[in-house]
């Protein structure tokens, strides 16, 4: 198995070197072919996506995270033709100037080479990464999880289909085997893979970060809250509360925990209403509960504990916390947010302007619901991971997020003085 995985780092590294042979047209066209073959192949994909659902209790939190559809699947195709006509970064100069000895400097945008994704039961993420590593030059070595296992290896193997029709090397893009052995590695490929980027669950983003030993993009979990200010406005905060929970409770962006001024208290029966329509169970403080009780469900509401407030639920869950004013709201957010998205609900600019100036995370709203923190919807076609991290590339990563520099530095023969 050890000499396997090495020869399929091999020979990705080595396709990876290949790539810049390709024009964006011809990368732009395989897109759009690789989008035909999504749909054409639908059939298949769903089976395969189907015997991966089979083996999965409905009542998991990722069962709707592993679950293609039809539409889903036409989502999927919509954005890799969106990545296919976004400019490409290749290429584009970042900085340019020349020294008083007449060298002339410029930083150039460029691939990494090899990026490699370990991901968990999101079967769309495979599309997701090889539409964005083919766009900006880089091949990509995949690790799903054994959830997901059949339905990643029929969505490569389409890949493969489109690039061999193109005679393009289908080494550019390779699944390992959903094994531990392959996790293990891929995070010690040195050499092999530049750089790698964990999507999942806080345990799988840990444990990548500290065993790896090639460099890594941390994307975090998604503990997301959302604060309903002393000046929200009661019918705008209910329909973005609901929206941010309730969308897809599977999502690292799905609302986690809603914090309240304790002036708003008795708005929260209606603010609330719609999620009790979702069947959402609340865990909530003392003051939220008195005020939701006789006001929601008895069986869906429940007294917090202090796990509450740092838990991202994955499901019709969340916590409601009482704060005293804004000061309180962004402190909480401090100590239980882990730096994904957070949103305020006011009509007060200065409260606005304060929590986007403070909060520390790497989408941060006012008035709309941490729903949008996705790479298409940011317009970035698709998105690779939602980076937590403040070194390098932060929130939705697209096309430039995955990509480097080099200094190319132009002379006539000028000598560096001894």
């Amino acid at each position: 198995m050890e000499q396997q995985l090495t020869d399929i780092f091999h020979a990705v590294k080595a396709a990876s070197r290949k790539m810049g042979a390709l024009s964006v047209e011809r990368r732009n066209a395989v897109l759009v072919k690789l989008a035909d073959a999504i749909l054409a192949n639908s059939a298949a994909l769903l089976a395969a996506n189907a015997e991966d659902l089979g083996r999965m209790d409905p009542a998991n939190p990722l069962y709707d995270r592993l679950r293609l559809t039809e539409k889903r699947l036409a989502d999927i195709a919509g954005d890799m033709r969106h990545v296919a006509t976004l400019p490409s970064p290749l290429g584009e100069i970042i900085e340019e100037r020349t020294l008083p000895n007449g060298l002339r400097l410029r930083r150039v945008r460029v691939p990494f080479g090899v990026v490699g994704v370990i991901y968990e039961a999101r079967p769309n993420v495979t599309f997701d990464v090889f539409s964005l590593c083919f766009k900006s030059g880089n091949a990509c070595i995949l690790k799903g999880g054994s959830d997901a296992e059949r339905s990643n290896r029929a969505i490569v193997d389409l890949i493969h289909r489109v690039l061999k029709e193109e005679d393009i090397s289908p080494d550019i893009v390779a699944l390992l085997p959903a094994t531990h052995e392959a996790t293990a590695a891929m995070l010690n490929a040195v050499g092999y893979v530049d750089v790698c980027i964990p999507r999942g669950g806080k345990r799988l983003i840990e444990f990548v970060r500290d065993n790896a030993r090639v460099p890594v993009i941390e994307t975090g979990a998604g503990v997301v809250s959302a604060y309903f200010h002393s000046a929200g406005d009661t019918v705008m905060g209910a329909a973005i509360i609901n929206n941010a929970k309730t969308r897809r409770v599977s999502v690292c962006n799905a609302l986690d925990t809603l914090l309240i001024d304790r002036h708003k208290l008795a708005d929260l029966p209606a603010l609330a209403a719609p999620l009790a329509e979702h069947n959402v169970e609340i865990h909530a403080d003392p003051e939220a509960y008195d005020a939701l009780s006789g006001n929601y469900p008895a069986n869906l509401l429940s007294r917090a504990d202090e796990t509450t407030w740092g838990t991202e639920w994955m499901d019709y869950k969340m916590g409601i916390r009482t704060v005293g004013g804004l000061s309180e709201a962004i402190d909480h957010i401090a100590r239980y947010g882990s730096g994904h998205s957070e949103c305020i609900i006011t009509a007060d600019e200065s409260a606005a302007m304060r929590f986007q100036n403070e909060v520390d995370a790497a989408c941060v709203y006012v008035n709309a619901p941490t729903s949008f923190t996705d790479g298409a919807q940011f317009g970035l076609g698709a998105e690779i991971g939602i980076s937590t991290q403040k070194l390098g590339p932060r929130g939705p990563m697209g096309l430039r997020e995955i990509t480097t520099y080099r200094w190319f530095i132009n002379g006539s023969g000028q000598l560096r003085p001894a």
